[in-house]
């Protein structure tokens, strides 16, 4: 098992990086300002960045880079900075191929009943991040996380990432925070940019976003109980392979997580 864990006593955790695997000056970017936001506000972060995404709304949509190529960059990025490393599998067969580069494993939201999947991160020897599905209600989660723990691990999380109101729009309930800790055991941490996504909403049928709204939420969560953040930022979004109108733009994250963690800390301290 490695070092990371979901929670820190003095402090949210920050989970944070692009939508996806890019070049090596974007990864790189990216995690040396993390690096450093990481060490000025005295939180733990964990860069993440996925080597595929498995669930693009159309068939010529970029994916990545896939898992050699994707791993291979991920663990330059681990090298250069020390930051631990979190990425998203999607198959059983990538479990361990991910499990010896990254720190922490990921099941993407859409496959957070895949049994076989959960089992098989549950046995990697990593910590596990489970996203809600958002279809899900916060106390169904509980089984997701039955089966991580099944598999053999102790350092599970499950991320509220919105829930379906209607077509092409989500909405987040922050009493979710309670209710996943009760249902799970565990902690349970906001991600501040799939949540304001529009699904099919954006250009030729891609995800939109309405990322004017990250703040509100990810404020609101902080109030509201989340032990973390998940956050996906990048130098440029307009030109992001994946989730262009809903990744936080790199030069203004610094504030923004800064905000967070004021109101993080005066909710507790009253």
């Amino acid at each position: 098992m490695t070092g990371w864990r979901f929670q820190a006593a003095g402090g949210p955790v920050l989970i944070a990086g692009p939508c996806v695997v890019e070049t090596d000056d974007v990864l790189l970017r990216v995690a040396d300002r993390l690096a450093a936001l990481g060490t000025a506000l005295g939180i733990p972060v964990c860069f993440k960045a996925s080597f595929d995404k498995a669930n693009r709304s159309r068939p010529g949509a970029l994916r990545g880079p896939g898992l050699d190529a994707g791993l291979a960059a991920l663990d330059r990025v681990r090298r250069a900075t020390g930051l631990p490393i979190l990425t998203d599998v999607h198959e059983t067969g990538q479990v361990a191929a991910a499990a010896a580069v990254v720190d922490v494993l990921q099941v993407p939201a859409f496959l957070s009943r895949q049994t076989d999947l959960l089992v098989a991160c549950g046995g990697a020897g990593k910590p596990v991040n489970v996203k809600k599905g958002q279809w899900m209600d916060p106390d169904a989660m509980a089984g997701a996380v039955a089966k991580v723990r099944g598999g053999g691990a102790t350092e599970v999380a499950v991320t509220e990432r919105g829930t379906f109101f209607g077509y092409g729009d989500l909405v987040v309930d922050m009493r979710s925070f309670e209710r996943l800790r009760d249902a799970t055991g565990g902690p349970a941490l906001f991600d501040a940019t799939h949540s304001v996504q529009r699904p099919g909403r954006g250009v030729d049928g891609a995800s939109g976003g309405a990322r004017d709204c990250v703040p509100a939420l990810l404020l609101a969560a902080a109030a509201a109980g989340a032990d973390g953040f998940f956050i996906e930022t990048h130098p440029d979004p307009a030109s992001a392979w994946s989730d262009a109108e809903t990744q936080w733009p790199l030069d203004q994250l610094e504030p923004l997580v800064r905000r967070a963690v004021a109101v993080w800390h005066t909710s507790r301290a009253s």
